[in-house]
């Protein structure tokens, strides 16, 4: 699944910070501090980026043609 644009309770623009959450945890810092410094403070916000998982490409492994 594509990261959501928006908070899915909230409404709130979240999609433009994930490339940035998503390089610096590869990079190995810790993910609360991550979400501090992008200013993400709610915990509906939070959660979205937490529970993320992109299955797009195992998805796409079982397409029926």
């Amino acid at each position: 699944m594509q990261f959501p644009v928006r908070c899915l309770t909230c409404g709130k623009v979240i999609g433009d910070k994930w490339e940035e959450y998503e390089q610096r945890v590869e990079d190995g810092e810790d993910k609360g501090e991550i979400l501090d410094d992008l200013n993400v403070e709610k915990y509906c916000c939070r959660t979205v980026f937490l529970t993320h998982v992109d299955a797009i490409d195992e998805i796409a492994e079982h397409k029926l043609t």
